[in-house]
């Protein structure tokens, strides 16, 4: 909020996927449950929020599963309950942007990198560099 992170967890999946689109769609309605949790929240301390919140995904694919109305054969294992995002994306309740696999900053916390992407990633995310003293 106001630029800050509010939220943040990791977990490892409890079911197993058939492809990375389905694990990243599943991933996605568990934060789209986070984020209309917080939605309420600021709605009953007095800051409604009017614009879509806007939720990132690295995997267009999963994004395609959201934004397409149409049902597709492919789709049909994703359980009823993941097709949650589909339903808040169509009410405006957030909105889907691919984000480029060259800019996750969420690698920072799931893969080994070099000092040079570690830095560009503390950048991103607004932390100092690794080497500046506190």
């Amino acid at each position: 909020m106001g630029g800050n992170l509010v939220s943040w967890k990791s977990k490892k999946q409890t079911t197993v996927a058939r492809s990375s689109a389905e694990a990243e769609y599943r991933a996605m309605s568990h934060t789209v449950a986070e984020i209309m949790w917080v939605r309420q929240i600021l709605c009953e301390i007095g800051y409604p929020v009017q614009d879509p919140t806007p939720l990132w995904c690295d995997n267009q694919a999963a994004i395609q599963i959201a934004t397409n109305p149409v049902f597709h054969e492919r789709t049909k294992h994703i359980e009823v309950d993941c097709h949650f995002v589909k339903e808040k994306y169509e009410e405006g309740l957030i909105s889907l942007t691919h984000v480029k696999t060259g800019d996750q900053v969420a690698d920072i916390l799931t893969k080994g990198v070099t000092g040079t992407r570690m830095n560009f990633i503390c950048n991103k995310l607004g932390l100092g560099s690794s080497h500046d003293s506190t």
